[in-house]
């Protein structure tokens, strides 16, 4: 079934006790294409500037990415992000940031994507989301992510955009600031009386959690990683595992999305490896399969 996704396109810079990545590509909607683009088709939505120094086309040659929704704003900068981790790269501090084409309109979602079944709005304002799935016609299955400062900053656009949606994806100290609470079962159920019939929060290197409306719970441990150079990226790719997959089966009973959420974290697991989307862009779907499967192995009991 049709992936959509739109999110941000960023020229980062990115430090970590393992070196600094100057002026690399980044960008939520990239990590979760190039992750997604594993398991099915995906129609990418996006806007950059002329300054933009990738092309795109050449970043997703060989993957099924569809770039017809990639917008070129002659008159605009292209999103660019500096940041840094400290040693339990955990704990990541933003540097400098400039919005420039996010803080301006959305883009147009081409006539041809307005069927797309399977939407993601990857992190950016929750009124730019709701006026971008306002484009798409019925789709079966949307999925958003946020951050702190729109919960902080756009709380009432985000509580309608909940309403919008089928699952939101989110991390563990949002999730609590969102629903106030502390405790991440109650934050869950909290988050799901707003709209949602999914939730998903991530807790970084001690995995994620799975709740969906009537009660069904999976928790899954993040996956056994030994090298972790720049976790940027690392959610957008969860999401893009996560995603495709679901896009590729067609369905979002509970067991699929158990088996979406560990192909997210398998994902994640090759993005934390290296830096910008080296980690992705090393591998084939052959290594997704075989850390799947030993991911399974050491969960199981």
């Amino acid at each position: 079934m049709s992936l959509l996704v739109t999110g941000s396109i960023g020229i980062d810079t990115v430090k970590t006790p393992y070196g600094v990545s100057e002026e690399c590509l980044g960008g939520s909607s990239v990590y979760f294409s190039m992750a997604a683009s594993f398991f099915t088709p995906v129609r990418f939505v996006g806007v950059i500037g002329p300054d933009c120094p990738f092309d795109l086309a050449e970043v997703f040659a060989g993957r099924d990415v569809d770039l017809t929704g990639l917008e070129v704003r002659r008159q605009s900068k292209t999103f660019r992000w500096k940041g840094s981790y400290h040693d339990n790269m955990n704990d990541r501090r933003t540097d400098y940031i400039e919005l420039n084409v996010l803080a301006e309109a959305p883009p147009t979602v081409p006539a041809e994507y307005k069927d797309s079944e399977f939407v993601f709005l990857a992190n950016t304002a929750p009124a730019l989301q709701i006026q971008l799935l306002q484009q798409v016609q019925d789709p079966f299955f949307v999925a958003a992510d946020t951050m702190d400062c729109w919960i902080k900053d756009e709380l009432d656009d985000l509580k309608q955009l909940l309403n919008k949606i089928d699952c939101l994806i989110i991390n563990d100290g949002e999730a609590r600031m969102l629903a106030d609470v502390h405790n991440l079962i109650k934050a869950a159920e909290k988050i799901l009386d707003m709209g949602p019939t999914v939730v998903i929060i991530k807790k970084g290197e001690s995995g994620s959690m799975v709740c969906k409306a009537g009660g069904e719970r999976f928790i899954l441990p993040a996956y056994p990683a030994s090298e972790v150079k720049d976790p940027t990226g690392a959610g957008d790719s969860f999401a893009g595992g996560f995603m495709g997959y679901l896009a590729q089966a067609g369905k979002t009973d509970f067991d699929s999305l158990k088996t979406a959420v560990a192909f997210g974290t398998v994902a994640a697991s090759f993005t934390i490896a290296d830096f910008s989307l080296a980690g992705l862009t090393s591998i084939s779907k052959t290594d997704i399969d075989s850390r799947f499967e030993t991911l399974r192995e050491v969960t199981h009991f």
